[in-house]
């Protein structure tokens, strides 16, 4: 049996799978599978994957799309390696990953699971150092030392410092947890470190840039954020902390969620849907600028409403994100 199971869903991303596994078949550390998890595609990915003559590389497509969580179980359960790692069809791994993480979990039979640090990188295969160094900073990486993380719980939950991608774990503590819960699909990799978490597992780093993470135009869309904000609305009511600090820190996640998902369904004519999470969410928040805005922006047009904030995105400073998804278009 290969001691590393190495997961990657795709769904028509044939122009991105290519990298991806390469950057699998090119690490140093070699007993491995990999399980290439495939949600229906309607592209070329099943001629991508014919590429290979690697006995490593096993396919599993699914006959209908069923979604993100659905298709990742599949390549979970299929797994038979010691060790395991899930990351998307337009990430990679850099060649030293699993050498450097697989060591780690050899030496340190207490940890659970080893998360380093990542690049950015476009469209183009093409790394990003300023992003990079502003994406360590805005998720907190750039202050986490290496070894066993402190306070995992906080780590996941409040700073959402950790990344599953960039993550090896040990099969066994995925299957105690029951890995990717299908109801939280769009939001599952956070939802999944949480739980981790909770169930009191223990988590080492490891601040070496040992992954790749893909920043791309085809990431976003009105749609994708209101799926992913449905999504982080039940993971969020799904979790009670006994811990009153965090129990609050969860209530005003919770309400900001609210806060954001109401814009979006407002953006998209789901207006009393949106002006019911409004009011919701003011009730833990208070007043502030985007309810007043979110309910002003209910009473036009859909068609006005979706122009003014086309027209408001244009003006405003882009983040780093928006930079690398928009540099090598």
């Amino acid at each position: 049996m290969p001691k590393v199971s190495v997961c990657i869903p795709t769904y028509n991303r044939a122009n991105f799978l290519t990298y991806a596994v390469n950057s699998v078949l090119a690490q140093t550390y070699t007993d491995y599978e990999i399980i290439i998890c495939d949600d229906g595609s309607t592209d070329e990915t099943s001629l991508i994957v014919n590429q290979w003559n690697d006995p490593r590389i096993r396919y599993i497509r699914q006959a209908v799309n069923g979604g993100r969580s659905r298709n990742m179980r599949s390549g979970f359960e299929a797994a038979n390696g010691t060790y395991f790692i899930k990351f998307d069809d337009d990430d990679a791994l850099t060649p030293e990953f699993l050498e450097k993480t697989v060591s780690v979990l050899e030496a340190e039979q207490n940890v659970d699971f080893v998360c380093t640090n990542h690049w950015i990188i476009n469209q183009k295969n093409e790394r990003s150092e300023s992003a990079t160094n502003e994406n360590s900073a805005k998720w907190g990486k750039d202050r986490l030392k290496k070894g066993v993380i402190p306070d995992l719980l906080k780590e996941t939950f409040v700073h959402q410092s950790l990344q599953v991608g960039s993550t090896l774990f040990r099969l066994g503590c995925l299957q105690e947890v029951n890995f990717m819960r299908p109801e939280a699909d769009g939001c599952e990799d956070f939802d999944l470190l949480v739980r981790l978490a909770i169930a009191q597992k223990q988590g080492y780093f490891l601040p070496e840039f040992l992954m790749e993470y893909r920043m791309h135009g085809g990431q976003t869309s009105l749609k994708q954020n209101i799926h992913f904000l449905k999504a982080k609305l039940l993971c969020l009511n799904s979790y009670k902390f006994t811990d009153t600090k965090l129990e609050n820190i969860r209530i005003s996640k919770l309400a900001g969620i609210k806060q954001a998902l109401a814009l979006r369904l407002i953006e998209n004519g789901e207006t009393k849907e949106g002006r019911k999470l409004l009011k919701e969410s003011s009730q833990v928040l208070g007043y502030s600028r985007k309810e007043t805005f979110g309910l002003i922006l209910s009473y036009l047009p859909t068609n006005w409403r979706q122009l003014t904030l086309q027209s408001l995105r244009k003006v405003r400073p882009k983040n780093y994100a928006e930079k690398v998804r928009e540099a090598a278009n």
